[in-house]
């Protein structure tokens, strides 16, 4: 007998998971392709998913050993609606530092996620305003007051819409790559050039569905412009200032690890290992030292600017640099300095 087709029954199942294979996807079991894509995910939570009945294909039920192929939909389905939903208000402290009817501007700690999902489903930013604010507009994904995000790990500022009218203001801007985008950025290597600007569309991997990917001819993913200035060459790392054009999923990260000089500790795209540097046992100790003082990539967003919905009037706003990271900055700084004197 084969695999059940049948329409999912919308009234009756939510979907929680929906995925696309890419034109590039080789033939691979369902339960390894869905291990690519979701995050916090064992391979036996997604096999009891299969048991369930859970896991479809293109509207067909399938078992954890269905190979998917490229343009295959992949969706999980079950019969309560997903967390993120569920969004339910949390008295967690945040750092606002600016707030009127229209708008607020957030400071946000590294450590915490933006909104709910993949495996995080409170002690969000999202949890937090919804304490504080009672009714947030919903953004195109459903997602109350927000217009840009950062991840989880990136520390810096954000700007949360209050009304549907300042939310639809503040997305044309950040559509039209009008609003002022910058971030500091510790990278490996001493890059070449004191300031340049990396265009590749981003797109997801395909063989790893949590990472973003370069793709230089621009067939697949979407346009993606990073203009950049060295702030301080440090020997074997350097402190960047990185202004956005676009506003893409992991941008900066992705690009920097394009031009090769990936972010400093950056686990995900390979930066938590030594990539440049000696091999004396006293360097490694020194960048494992580094490593604890900053445990996430040394990313933040310091500077935001765009024009208020309601006044009309230009307003920016700058952000100091967390203590783990400027800490890690001033480890590199007396690297240098003691390596100069050498």
């Amino acid at each position: 007998m084969g695999p059940q087709q049948q329409e999912p029954n919308e009234e009756e199942l939510y979907e929680h998971h929906k995925f696309v294979a890419s034109k590039g996807q080789e033939p691979l079991r369902v339960d390894k392709f869905l291990m690519n894509f979701i995050e916090n995910s064992t391979r036996n939570k997604i096999q009891q998913v299969a048991k369930d009945g859970h896991i479809w294909v293109n509207d067909t039920i399938v078992k954890q050993n269905y190979k998917v192929k490229a343009g295959d939909e992949v969706k999980v389905l079950f019969e309560h609606p997903p967390h993120e939903l569920l969004l339910i208000p949390e008295d967690i402290p945040i750092d606002i530092v600016y707030e009127d009817e229209t708008l607020l501007v957030v400071n946000k700690q590294p450590g915490m996620v933006v909104h709910p999902g993949h495996g995080n489903y409170s002690g969000t930013l999202i949890n937090a305003l919804l304490y504080h604010i009672k009714d947030l507009p919903k953004n195109d994904n459903e997602r109350p007051g927000l217009v840009h995000r950062i991840d989880k790990d990136t520390s810096g500022l954000l700007v949360v819409a209050k009304t549907e009218a300042g939310m639809t203001h503040l997305a044309k801007q950040f559509f039209d790559k009008t609003s002022e985008r910058e971030y500091v950025a510790l990278v490996w290597g001493n890059v070449e050039n004191d300031q340049g600007t990396i265009e590749g569309h981003i797109g997801r991997n395909p063989k790893n569905r949590l990472q973003m990917q370069v793709f230089p001819e621009g067939d697949e993913g979407k346009d993606a412009v990073t203009h950049y200035t060295v702030l301080e060459r440090l020997g074997y790392v350097t402190l960047l200032s990185c202004k956005l054009e676009t506003g893409r999923t992991h941008q900066i990260r992705a690009h920097m690890k394009y031009i090769g000089h990936t972010l400093f500790n950056d686990e995900r795209y390979g930066g938590d290992k030594i990539l440049k540097g000696t091999t004396f046992t006293k360097y490694k100790q020194f960048v494992e030292n580094a490593f604890k003082i900053l445990p996430r990539q040394a990313l933040h967003a310091k500077t935001l600017g765009f024009v208020h919905p309601a006044t009309g009037e230009h307003m920016r706003f700058d952000s100091e640099i967390p203590e783990d990271m400027a800490a890690c900055i001033s480890k590199w700084q007396e690297y240098a300095k003691h390596s100069k004197q050498e």
